[in-house]
């Protein structure tokens, strides 16, 4: 009985001890980043002997169940710092474990290529990554000064609210931005320059990447020359019952332009709920341009309003350029929520908007001795987004692993107000296009050596265009021809699929095919009131089939080759079919409604060696068909090759697909790590290109001049220094595209009195200062030696010496 009795007893206590035990050892790790406390996914696990590993999801989160309470557990991945814990510390550390970021970790993943997260070394395309840090330390005032800090991407600015890149010889409307995998290009995206990328607040970017080439298969239309992806900030939960608060507040001052901003964001996280909110203001006063270069450049006199008439004036100081002031808001409201490990919901409100601003370009024209323009303004540029996403993983499907599905809608606004001096008359136009858009993308591993990127895009465009004439002494206005048909639609529907294959850690083979339905559709019925055209109505609706196929070989650690082929296309939007406007003086652009798609064909060729990190080389070299090219040229409407178009005899003109371009380049970068402190980086680029004019070869508008940068940079634990030089090659009046040689007035003149864009370069100086963890100063001085300089194709030219400082709060 008493032996009985003992048994039991111990096969009870048994029982009690390997729950006990099983409870004590049942136990998930979170791994965080340290500095944005982000879940890290793939993170290897395992003990000294290696007998034991495992690796975490995209939560961050691994059981350790495997490993005892005394063992030791390594944390390895090769973005981040390795670590080392016992089990029973990180019991005692709640369970978390936060990883540090190495130097240059970010930018070895990217997403922008197939919409999922990949090695940047298995990607067979040349793709720019721009993080956050390098984002502080370059202090750009708008995005597209951010884009340029990269030195791959040349920017073109028309006024100080400006900044249309050029990539490859590309530019505007064969380029596209998307933010936070949303497609930002919409209907009205015009061959001509676009500022729409300073509507994306730097300020509330985590990190951008720049694919550099064709991207139509996964982007769809447009991305002919380059896609900038730019991925803002996320929301942060804790992970915990704890709140997680965190937060920055910025004020910037810059002397060239009396720049004024702050900024501020605050992120509150909670076990399965977190928000995040982004405020950015930012106050342009004219700006100032250097004392050294072309006297062509400077601004002597402008037209001012005094009692009723239009005076033209002196400017009392010809370095600054009146009028180029503006002001711009950006707001960010993120919301997110994750019921569980494998499911989350992100929501994302984005609103910018800017003050009236002058087109500086516009107002440079003469017309006889008297400048032509006594106002031609830019109304509010406003962009508005709410963007809601839903990813799910599954370990057991057989569809996908992981699947995104984003809902989003855009609005955008523009307008445009111009009068000729002296006249009364002022024009006006208003657009806006609200944009819908629905993408499914989902990622499937098939085996350990295959995985496929697969999706579906639904977009749809509808654009609101308003034009009138406005007497600025009566009051009066008269309706007049809009700038696009009122009630134009486009919409496009889209499928992609894509495969990775690496048979082994040296060799990765990528190819994918897209097919794109593109359907537009005008109405002109209103217009020709004003224009007698001889049709009423336009619509285009055709199909595109694009590919792309690549590898990337290591054959060693120091060698690295990449080869990809690629097609692309551009489908005719409402700015293409049916835009009505004065491209230049004496010159008009009026609807035509028999277009077709334009399509790329594409090469590129990279070659990369490192030296044991300490000497890199990349180098790229590309090349580049653009056939059925959709360009602007002379055109006849009712048989007639001019038309009086306010109050002018107009040269008729038409986008038509009237053209052929070749284009081609050679890229290469340049990294020496003297120490862990003292590194050089250098980057240039080589561009050339012809278009095909009725069997005559001209120079493109778009090819940029060779340009490039160099860094030097010496850091210790809290101060950063970084002198670097800004170089750019001339363009000669010969080397112009045609279209450009007739705008004498943004160029300076060589020694036969035709403009041609002068070389130039600049010296800077950055330096960053962390006074403690909470408090970090930002100081540059750009263009010390005071250079007067204007980018190619711009009509504003660039800041002279320019002192720019920051300092930021993190709480």
């Amino acid at each position: 009985m008493i032996i009985s009795i003992k048994v039991k007893y111990n096969i009870i206590f048994s029982i009690f001890l390997f729950f006990f035990l099983q409870l004590s050892s049942a136990q998930t790790v979170t791994v965080l980043d340290e500095e944005t406390n982000a879940p890290i996914p793939g993170v290897a696990l395992y003990n000294f002997k290696k007998s034991k590993s495992l690796v975490t999801d995209s939560n961050g989160k691994a059981s350790l169940d495997s490993f005892s309470i005394n063992e030791t557990i390594y944390f390895q991945d090769f973005l981040y710092e390795k670590r080392q814990f016992k089990k029973s510390e990180i019991a005692k550390s709640n369970n978390v474990v936060y990883l540090k970021l190495k130097v240059e970790g970010l930018s070895q993943i990217v997403i922008s290529a197939s919409k999922f997260e990949q090695s940047k070394r298995d990607i067979p395309q040349t793709i720019v990554s721009i993080d956050a840090k390098e984002i502080a330390l370059s202090n750009p005032q708008t995005s597209a000064d951010l884009l340029e800090n990269s030195g791959n991407i040349y920017i073109q600015k028309s006024q100080l609210g400006g900044g249309s890149p050029m990539i490859r010889g590309f530019s505007t409307n064969r380029l596209l931005i998307s933010v936070d995998g949303v497609r930002m290009n919409n209907a009205i995206f015009r061959g001509g320059n676009l500022q729409n990328v300073i509507s994306i607040d730097p300020f509330a970017i985590k990190n951008t990447e720049v694919t550099l080439g064709a991207g139509s298969v996964v982007y769809g239309s447009d991305a002919i020359g380059g896609v900038m992806s730019f991925y803002t900030k996320k929301p942060q939960l804790s992970y915990k019952d704890e709140l997680f608060l965190n937060g920055n507040a910025l004020v910037r001052y810059a002397t060239a332009n009396k720049e004024r901003t702050g900024h501020f964001d605050i992120n509150l996280g909670y076990k399965k709920w977190a928000f995040l909110t982004s405020v950015s203001y930012t106050d342009f006063d004219d700006l100032r341009m250097g004392s050294n270069g072309p006297i062509d450049y400077i601004r002597s006199e402008y037209v001012v309003r005094e009692n009723g008439e239009d005076v033209i004036v002196e400017n009392p100081n010809p370095l600054v350029q009146i009028p180029t002031a503006y002001d711009q808001i950006n707001l960010m409201q993120k919301v997110r929520y994750e019921p569980s490990d494998n499911l989350n919901f992100d929501l994302g409100m984005y609103y910018s908007s800017t003050s009236d601003y002058s087109r500086y370009d516009r107002l440079l024209r003469y017309r006889g001795d008297n400048l032509r323009s006594a106002e031609w303004n830019y109304g509010p540029q406003q962009w508005f987004m709410g963007n809601f996403q839903v990813t799910k993983l599954s370990s057991n499907s057989n569809l996908y692993d992981k699947i995104q599905a984003t809902v989003a809608y855009q609005n955008f606004k523009e307008s445009r107000e111009d009068r000729d001096f002296q006249s009364s008359i002022r024009d006006i136009g208003e657009e806006s296009v609200d944009a819908i858009s629905l993408n499914v993308d989902l990622e499937k591993k098939i085996n350990t050596k295959s995985s496929v990127f697969y999706g579906i895009e639904y977009l749809h465009n509808t654009v609101d265009s308003e034009g009138f004439e406005e007497n600025i002494e009566t009051d009066q206005s008269m309706p007049d021809v809009t700038r696009y048909p009122d009630g134009s639609t486009w919409q496009s529907m889209a499928a992609y699929a894509s495969l990775k294959y690496k048979p082994n850690s040296k060799f990765v083979f990528q190819s994918g095919l897209r097919f794109n339905q593109v359907i537009a559709k005008a109405d002109f019925v209103d217009n020709n009131v004003f224009l007698n055209l001889p049709f009423d109505d336009a619509e285009v609706n055709t199909g595109a089939l694009t590919g792309t196929a690549g590898i990337t070989w290591l054959p060693s650690d120091m060698i690295q080759w990449k080869l990809n082929a690629s097609t692309a296309f551009r489908a005719p939007n409402i700015d293409d079919i049916g835009k009505v406007f004065d491209s230049e003086p004496g010159s008009v652009v009026v609807p035509n409604k028999n277009l077709e798609a334009e399509y790329a064909y594409s090469g590129e060729l990279g070659l990369k060696l490192n030296f044991d990190d300490k000497f890199i080389l990349d180098m790229a070299t590309y090349y580049t068909f653009l056939d059925n090219a959709l360009i602007r040229r002379d055109f006849e409407l009712n048989g007639e090759t001019e038309i009086m178009y306010n109050g002018e005899l107009s040269t008729v003109q038409a986008i038509q697909n009237a053209s052929k371009a070749w284009i081609y380049g050679f890229e290469v970068g340049l990294e020496i790590n003297f120490s862990e402190q003292l590194k050089l980086h250098s980057q240039y680029n080589i561009i050339g290109g012809t278009e095909d004019n009725n069997g005559v070869e001209e120079p493109i508008r778009h090819v940029a001049p060779n340009f490039g940068r160099t860094h030097f940079t010496w850091q210790n634990k809290k101060f950063l220094v970084d002198a670097f030089l800004v170089y750019n090659n001339e363009l000669s009046f010969n080397q112009l595209a045609v279209s450009e040689t007739s705008k004498d007035y943004l160029y300076a003149k060589d020694e036969n009195g035709n403009p041609y864009a002068p070389s130039w370069y600049t010296l800077n100086l950055r330096t960053q200062y962390q006074w403690n963890d909470k408090l970090s100063i930002t100081a540059s001085l750009e263009n010390i030696t005071d250079q007067r300089y204007r980018p190619y194709s711009s009509g504003i030219s660039s800041a002279g010496r320019n002192l720019i400082v920051a300092i930021k709060y993190t709480l």
